[in-house]
């Protein structure tokens, strides 16, 4: 079992980065939140890890703290949730944020999340209700998200926006950090800047 993995972040792309270990590349998938938490390519980083194994798969979740890779276990306990929508829940909703509403019995706040259904998100309430308070939580470094306009499709912004689409964003919050990182960056700047900015953007 690989618990935590510590070397140089080689590279990332949408919900996924790899980690060079002493010459080995561990490609694991991850929340927006990690991804925009653990530095960028090239720095010297450590990840906690979950490892998944299944009949035909082998899979390395990454997480840039204990406390996230605790909520993503706990998360995946209930019936219904596998990794895909827990790692979309920890994209939306940060280890406070989901601890408060499932105390609060709030599921119309679990259910912002990407793939999260009104009844899914009341069984994660009331299926984690009494264990929530088991998780210490303190903030990850980001906090929640904006909203609002539409790039041009075949353009880097399109491309931006469907890869915070894909690590669980809702088009208005990935529209607004995308905006926000283009006018920053301005003319000339790459698909992974934009992206990386993008992603700090909706972070906050």
């Amino acid at each position: 079992m690989i618990a935590k993995l510590t070397g140089t972040l080689d590279s990332w792309g949408a919900g996924h980065a790899v980690i060079d270990v002493g010459g080995v590349g561990y490609l694991f998938e991850a929340s927006a939140r990690t991804l925009s938490a653990i530095g960028i390519v090239g720095d010297h980083v450590t990840v906690h890890t979950e490892m998944l194994v299944g009949e035909d798969f082998l899979r390395l979740i990454g997480f840039a703290s204990a406390e996230e890779r605790d909520w993503f276990r706990l998360l995946t306990s209930v019936q219904g949730v596998g990794g895909k929508v827990a790692l979309a829940i920890l994209s939306t909703l940060e280890p406070a944020e989901i601890q408060r509403a499932i105390g609060a019995g709030d599921s119309a706040m679990i259910a912002r999340s990407n793939g999260v259904g009104p009844k899914l998100a009341q069984r994660i309430c009331n299926e984690l209700k009494d264990k929530a308070g088991l998780v210490a939580t303190g903030p990850l470094g980001a906090g929640g998200v904006g909203s609002i306009a539409a790039q041009p499709a075949g353009s880097i912004q399109s491309d931006a926006l469907s890869a915070l689409a894909s690590l669980g964003f809702k088009p208005a919050e990935a529209s607004t950090a995308v905006s926000a990182a283009d006018a920053e960056l301005g003319a000339g700047a790459t698909l992974d800047a934009l992206v990386r900015l993008a992603l700090r953007k909706a972070a906050k």
